[in-house]
């Protein structure tokens, strides 16, 4: 069955880097496009940035500013969020998510449309 897998979350003080994982398994990596969401406490879940593993295009929404980066390697079936000058408003429980017709639902920033999910992870920035 369709798995996705997050990891690489944790605490960081404001400023510090994370590098995220979304392992993929149970479906034909190349044919789908995945994408990063988030959602802190009494937030709407929001997108963070896709990647469309046909063609290799990325996204971002304007919540990273430049400060993330999504990435694939297709090998190893995995999709990377690297996350750099982090501060407080970025803490949030953060999803990876495929389907095969994502980027509208992360343009839309309608990510429950998304067929795939992963358990999530929490990522807490403080000092």
């Amino acid at each position: 069955q369709v798995q996705l897998v997050e990891s690489g979350g944790g605490w960081v003080q404001p400023g510090g880097s994370l590098r995220l994982s979304c392992g993929a398994s149970g479906f034909t990596f190349d044919n789908y496009a995945i994408g990063w969401f988030r959602q802190a406490p009494g937030k709407e879940r929001e997108s963070i940035s896709c990647i469309n593993l046909v063609d290799g295009t990325t996204d971002y929404s304007d919540i990273p500013q430049g400060r993330f980066t999504i990435s694939a390697n297709s090998a190893k079936n995995a999709v990377y969020l690297e996350m750099n000058n982090l501060k407080p408003e970025d803490s949030a429980v953060y999803y990876c998510a495929a389907d095969d017709f994502l980027h509208p639902f992360f343009v839309e920033n309608k990510p429950e449309k998304c067929d795939y999910w992963g358990q999530g992870v929490q990522v807490t920035v403080s000092s």
